[in-house]
């Protein structure tokens, strides 16, 4: 309850944040509803405004074309009135707000008849490709307020920033795309066309935002953009067999939701009166599709896809196979009924999707949705490596065979029991033969005799319903795996290496190792791990071994040999001086990639002029009513994790380029219950940012922790990393932490630790190569800096007065340093596009 009055709250101040700032909006509301009242028009437009001021076809041909900005002044319904008065409050007056009146009235007026122009052309458009659909926008009517609401909107999509100009424009376009192919009426081609509108003259009337018109994203928002793809796919034909008057090109897909006109009696008197007629056919087809349980076990593919849609958003591979899957024989049984109809693979008539009188075009309509999604998924195959463990997978299929054999079995078993319920007594191989019928869908068995028909209840019960049981228990068994905790590409090895993490002892990025995209190499003894990924024949290692500090050398060179074995090139990177002290014994090169800053916190005080700036973040943050929160993320409310989410997202919008990984987390990477997240809210509960915390082991025991993700609302408290990082110092120095950690930043160092006596005691070539790759490194953290800014970084963390830790890469082949620093590259950089980078060499060219 506290919960449902938080919300009811934002949205009441949403509401009034709205009308306090929206005459215009409140005006037209008014307007809306006087000029229903006025034509008695509230329950529905009547002949005398749909001659008058609704938008048709025929309107304009005779001239009518005020009809282009009138038609938003009425209601389809009541419902819409009701609808259109919610939509004003919650969308169009905080648009005006935002933009200010005269642009609002501009942007609705322009968009309502620019929409409503572009919707009349694409029907005269569609009229020529299909002709009954084209006949029905021909003779429709369009009147409805929302035009101008969504084309508002789009306009003001124009000066958002960039994450929620993405989020308007997609999520609108992508709902609507969805009604005018599904629904098909002119008002929702008028409603399409105004946001295509509002997106082409939004930068006209509002200022183009000053944040970044890239759309660069994460590989999560990635992932849910492609589950919400899946998931329209798989509503949308239940979206159009809900609406009876649907007319759009895909409405066909209706026919799988549909009843049966006939009752059993009916087609059994057909059918003996002539069992080849097409009535009798027509009649049996309908049987199966009607029924409350065909009904449901029609819907249940669906509901199947939005199970495995949630899969797909959280990243998991099995989703994506079986969304592939799905795909494919949703496209192949499109195939077989267009061979049916017209390369005579069958000389019956089929009724697929129940069309009558089929045409070519509205026969290849079902191919499309299937071959869009599988392209979909097949481009975006590499954001689905999230595999759960071994054990999780083969508990389902286990309990999938239980399920499928046992209910087989009782339909078996139960069917003699009441054979004399059925229209024509079946035996006992009959029932196993007609088993695998009851979990098919009916509409796709409509190629088949049935060979009974239940005559009772017990059997009607058992004929419909057995079905609609698997269905269901099959959703149930696969969102569970989804549940199952996943923490890499080889969940497995992942759980073991988190043991032994958190039973041994790690260094401050050790828990880094557990993040996905590593793979692992275990020590002989089961008691040591290498974390490591292996790119362009390099095998490039997460930061220190993990184990008993004096199995260092033995795990340093047992992975070295592993390594070697496989025809890789070994290379420890983000190591400590420990690791290098070890690889320098051996005659390998070694080179500062970044400095770690490090915070003791037993004599951790922010006092003196040196810590001004801590104080000062700390001090206005109590003024403004910020306090930090401790949160767990996979276990916070929605309410705090969507705006994390969203404050993330907007960062890596806004530079143009994706969010870079290896040692650098994400929102993956915090989505753990052993990470601890400190955000900073206000008293409204808007949260102005947030840092992530990693635990760091010794001996089994968490002694510190490592700041990873920092992220901070654009708008919000602007000194909101200095009061997390010292809110987080103090509460961590509290609970008995020895240091913290601010992690390292990437090709940034205070200081060169390589001394006379370092290049006295080396050979002069490993000398030589080593002052090369430093002065290498130099160069690109420098060019890197106006992009990512990681020496900015290093310079924010020294208001904490931190000790400086070197942190090295060390490699045995100098002939390979090509080789390695490619890897280096596509490990903190996997999915550069082309474009992307060639805005980092414009931006790097810039800033020179």
């Amino acid at each position: 309850m506290t919960a449902v009055r938080r919300q009811s709250r934002r949205v009441a101040e949403l509401v009034r944040f709205g009308v306090s700032g929206a005459p215009a909006s409140m005006t037209l509301l008014v307007v809306i509803w006087v000029l229903g009242a006025a034509t008695s028009s509230l329950t529905g437009p009547n002949g005398y405004v749909e001659r008058h001021f609704a938008a048709s076809v025929p309107a304009l041909e005779q001239g009518r074309v005020w009809t282009l900005l009138t038609s938003g002044l009425w209601a389809p319904s009541l419902v819409g009135y009701l609808a259109a008065t919610v939509l004003v409050l919650v969308i169009a007056a905080p648009v005006e707000h935002r933009i200010g009146s005269g642009r609002f009235v501009a942007a609705a007026a322009s968009t309502q008849v620019c929409g409503t122009v572009l919707a009349l052309a694409l029907a005269a458009v569609v009229r020529t490709v299909d002709e009954t659909w084209g006949f029905r926008l021909h003779i429709g009517t369009a009147v409805s307020p929302t035009t101008w609401i969504v084309g508002s909107a789009m306009v003001a999509a124009a000066g958002m920033t960039t994450l929620w100009r993405r989020r308007v424009r997609v999520g609108g376009l992508a709902l609507l795309l969805t009604l005018a192919l599904f629904s098909g009426h002119l008002i929702d081609l008028v409603r399409l066309g105004a946001a295509v509108a509002g997106l082409v003259i939004g930068p006209w009337i509002v200022t183009r935002s000053a944040r970044g018109a890239h759309l660069a994203g994460t590989r999560r928002e990635g992932r849910v953009l492609v589950a919400l793809v899946v998931a329209a796919g798989a509503v949308g034909p239940v979206l159009a067999a809900l609406s009876p008057h649907a007319v759009g090109p895909l409405a066909v897909l209706r026919e799988l939701f549909r009843g049966a006109p006939w009752t059993p009696t009916e087609v059994r008197e057909l059918c003996a009166a002539d069992a080849t007629a097409l009535d009798c056919r027509r009649g049996l087809l309908e049987l199966r599709l009607g029924g409350v349980g065909p009904t449901i076990l029609s819907v249940l593919p669906s509901v199947f896809l939005l199970v495995l849609a949630d899969g797909l958003r959280r990243g998991r591979r099995f989703a994506w196979i079986a969304a592939v899957a799905a795909q494919v024989v949703l496209l192949a049984l499109s195939v077989v009924d267009f061979g049916i109809r017209y390369a005579g693979f069958a000389d019956e008539q089929t009724l697929f999707y129940g069309l009558d009188s089929p045409n070519v075009y509205r026969t290849v309509t079902p191919f499309l949705v299937p071959i869009a999604i599988l392209l979909l998924l097949l481009a975006t195959r590499r954001w689905f490596t999230v595999t759960a463990p071994r054990s999780v997978i083969r508990t389902l299929w286990v309990r999938l065979a239980a399920l499928v054999a046992g209910v087989g079995v009782a339909y078996v078993a139960l069917g003699m029991l009441a054979r004399g319920g059925f229209d024509r007594e079946p035996g006992l191989a009959s029932l196993a033969a007609d088993y695998p019928q009851r979990l098919v869908p009916p509409v796709y068995l409509q190629w088949l005799d049935p060979r009974f028909l239940p005559d009772s209840v017990p059997t009607t019960l058992l004929y419909e319903w057995t079905g609609v049981l698997v269905w269901a228990v099959l959703c149930v068994l696969v969102a569970a795996t989804f549940l199952a905790p996943a923490h890499g590409d080889s969940s497995d090895d992942t759980e073991r290496a988190r043991t032994l993490l958190t039973t041994g002892t790690g260094s401050p990025l050790s828990w880094m190792t557990t993040w996905r995209g590593n793979s692992y190499w275990f020590a002989p003894d089961g008691r040591s791990y290498v974390a490591y990924r292996v790119i362009a024949g390099v095998a490039l290692t997460t930061g220190d071994p993990v184990g008993p500090p004096e199995s260092l050398r033995a795990n340093v060179t047992g992975f070295a040999d592993f390594a070697s074995a496989n025809g890789w090139t070994p290379c420890f990177y983000s190591v400590t001086a420990n690791v290098r002290q070890v690889t320098d014994a051996i005659g390998w090169t070694a080179i500062q990639v970044a400095e770690e800053t490090v915070l003791r916190l037993d004599r951790l005080q922010f006092t003196g002029k040196k810590f001004q700036d801590v104080r000062t973040a700390l001090n206005r943050a109590a003024k403004s009513g910020v306090t930090a929160e401790w949160i767990r993320f996979p276990e916070a409310p929605l309410a705090l994790t969507d705006q994390v989410t969203a404050i993330s997202e907007e960062w890596v919008a806004d530079k143009g380029m994706p969010e870079m990984g290896f040692t650098l987390g994400g929102i993956d990477e915090i989505d753990d219950p052993q990470v601890r997240c400190l955000i900073a809210v206000d008293e409204a509960r808007t949260v102005h940012g947030v840092t992530s915390w990693m635990p760091v082991y010794r001996d089994g025991r968490i002694v510190g922790w490592t700041l990873d993700f920092m992220r901070r609302r654009t708008e919000g408290f602007r000194p909101a990393m200095e009061f997390l990082i010292a809110s987080a110092a103090q509460s961590l120095k509290a609970e008995g932490a020895e240091f913290v950690s601010l992690s390292g930043a990437p090709l940034a160092t205070v200081q060169d630790d390589t001394g006379p006596d370092d290049e006295a005691a080396r050979p002069r070539d490993q000398v030589t190569l080593a002052v090369i790759l430093d002065k290498l490194l130099d160069v690109l953290g420098r060019t890197l800096e106006p992009v990512y800014g990681f020496r900015s970084l290093l310079a924010f963390k020294a208001k904490f007065q931190p000790d400086y830790v070197p942190m090295y890469m060390t490699f045995a082949d100098p002939a390979a340093l090509p080789s390695i620093g490619n890897a280096v590259g596509r490990a903190y950089l996997p999915e550069v596009s082309v474009g992307q980078g060639m805005r980092l060499v414009r931006t790097m060219i810039r800033s020179r």
